[in-house]
């Protein structure tokens, strides 16, 4: 019959395998799916593709010459299709599973752009280790398309595909290097502890997947767990746990970050960080969706153990930094701190702090991979990446110390740089949220991680031509038309002067990032959901109000 269902005539057991919908034409469908929502992805997969066919047509030595820039290409057009994305009238796509609004688009445009800071200090990078440069590309943009789509799905099948896609990716360029044993050791820790989490993870969504009757998609869930009334379940607190366990390693947060130190310093440096920035960006994603829309009936709970993390996170990630004599593995545990700062905004659940964690995550982008182009290109002219071997630095390329010397101390926080604007909107929003405890320690830890920041800005400006280490008494002659190294010089000044001039002009950004969380209507719900009980004194009041205006 025209109206009956595909499944219905079907017999079981292969019944059970047809979605319970109607027939509709071509029209219908392709209205269902909006598949436009993903253009972005869309056009990063297509210059994956580019890249694949260029090189097996091409050959290894010809396809590194245009490779990379091709891929700059593609990630900036995905980005430019992101900004006409802004304010989409529909933003849902593939029958829910996907969601394009604006906090997703703003966040896909963040692991974009990382990425395509991550190929400029690359191609020298990679040329030297004597690996081929496509192929690095080609899992760079996979694991960029997986960033991408973590940061809008909306479903959990969607969900975890993405995470897997984004994980993978990260394991295996984190053992890129393949002659090098201390690569080939973290890429091994790494897949280890990421593969036990994912296991967590999985076992989370399961557990909401049946608590739900069968649901996926993140708001159904939320809706069939309270018409249902399991609240109090047992099932549901343990769903959240391992949610949490999952995300946390996502973004380094202790006591989950085990794999950060080793993972820093044996994997690539460019690697590193893509992954200090594009994954993390991807992991607050996931955490902003995820707490927000599956778990609206434990939002107390979910807040007590992000605060929790981001204690154990701002302590330990500051405090143990300042023992570090790696450069690599002092920026391991102050992406560890980091990420605690960036939880204040998380916990407050609030829209100024939402919009406080946006721009800073927009600033980290820019000043955290500002300084490991700086370490990059330190090791490559002297072979090590020791804090002692900076020593003297300035007297030999004062470029390169003012601008690594600008990222850190905008990571540390000094105005007028962007990072110190960055943690002026997260401590003013916990304040005005009521989270002193967070605020307070976050200022202490603060003033922890200038202390080990200016040390290496005072290593590198400070010292004296006899105090010089023995690298920088040895440094090279400066030369930027070595293959690879005028993009590194374009990538660095680009991220110094934005990390300067940002926090000047940093109201534009902040007003961006609040237009997101403004738009994004999940975020809005649970605006009103925390409000509603604010709002009814003053109801009960108007009656009150209008008869004294009226006498």
């Amino acid at each position: 019959m025209p109206g009956e269902s595909i499944a219905s005539s079907l017999t079981y057991p292969y019944r059970i395998l047809f979605i319970e919908l109607p027939l509709m034409d071509f029209a219908t469908l392709a209205a269902q799916l909006n598949a436009g929502t993903i253009l972005p992805e869309g056009i990063v997969i297509t210059t994956l593709m580019l890249v694949i066919v260029g090189d097996l047509i091409v050959g290894r030595t010809a396809s590194s010459r245009w490779t990379p820039y091709v891929s700059i290409a593609g990630l900036l057009a995905a980005v430019v299709a992101l900004y006409y994305q802004w304010d989409t009238s529909n933003p849902i796509s593939f029958l829910g599973s996907f969601n394009g609004d604006a906090l997703s688009v703003l966040l896909r445009g963040i692991v974009a752009l990382s990425a395509v800071v991550t190929i400029l200090m690359s191609i020298s990078y990679i040329d030297r280790s004597g690996t081929s440069l496509a192929e690095f590309l080609s899992i760079l943009l996979t694991a960029t398309i997986g960033g991408m789509f973590l940061s809008g799905a909306d479903e959990l099948v969607m969900i975890f595909v993405s995470l897997e896609t984004l994980s993978i990716s990260s394991y295996l360029l984190t053992g890129y290097t393949k002659r090098d044993p201390r690569s080939n050791e973290a890429s091994l820790k790494y897949l280890l502890i990421g593969a036990s989490s994912s296991a967590i993870f999985l076992y989370g969504l399961s557990l909401l997947y049946g608590l739900s009757g069968g649901e996926t998609t993140l708001s159904a869930i939320a809706g069939s767990i309270a018409d249902t009334g399991s609240r109090q379940s047992l099932g549901l607190v343990i769903a959240l746990v391992f949610a949490i366990a999952g995300i946390a390693f996502k973004i380094a947060a202790v006591p989950f970050h085990q794999w950060t130190p080793d993972v820093y310093e044996g994997a690539p440096t460019p690697v590193v960080a893509f992954l200090s920035v594009g994954s993390k960006a991807a992991g607050f994603a996931l955490a902003i969706r995820l707490l927000v829309t599956a778990f609206p009936l434990l939002t107390q709970e979910w807040h007590l153990v992000m605060a929790a993390l981001a204690v154990l996170s701002l302590v330990l990630g500051n405090v143990v930094a300042l023992a570090q004599t790696s450069m690599k593995r002092l920026l391991a545990y102050s992406s560890i701190g980091q990420a605690g700062f960036i939880m204040i905004g998380l916990v407050i659940d609030s829209d100024a702090g939402y919009a406080s964690l946006i721009f800073y995550l927009i600033s980290y982008l820019f000043m955290n991979l500002g300084a490991f182009m700086g370490v990059i290109l330190f090791s490559l002219r002297t072979g090590t990446d020791q804090i002692s071997e900076y020593a003297g630095l300035y007297q030999k390329d004062p470029l390169l110390t003012l601008c690594l010397s600008l990222c850190l101390l905008s990571l540390g926080g000094i105005p007028p740089l962007v990072g110190f604007f960055g943690k002026i909107y997260l401590f003013w929003a916990g304040w005005q949220a009521g989270a002193y405890g967070l605020v307070l320690l976050g200022l202490i830890t603060s003033v922890i991680s200038i202390y080990y920041y200016i040390r290496v800005v005072k290593m590198m400006v400070v010292k004296e031509p006899q105090e010089m280490s023995d690298s920088v008494k040895n440094y090279p002659a400066i030369s930027w038309s070595l293959p690879g190294m005028r993009s590194l010089q374009v990538g660095l000044v680009t991220t110094a002067i934005v990390t300067s001039v940002a926090g000047i002009l940093s109201n534009p950004l902040f007003a961006l990032a609040n237009s997101a969380v403004t738009q994004t209507p999940i975020l809005q719900q649970l605006s009103l959901t925390a409000n509603r009980d604010a709002t009814v004194p003053e109801a009960a009041l108007a009656p009150t109000i209008d008869a004294d205006r009226k006498s």
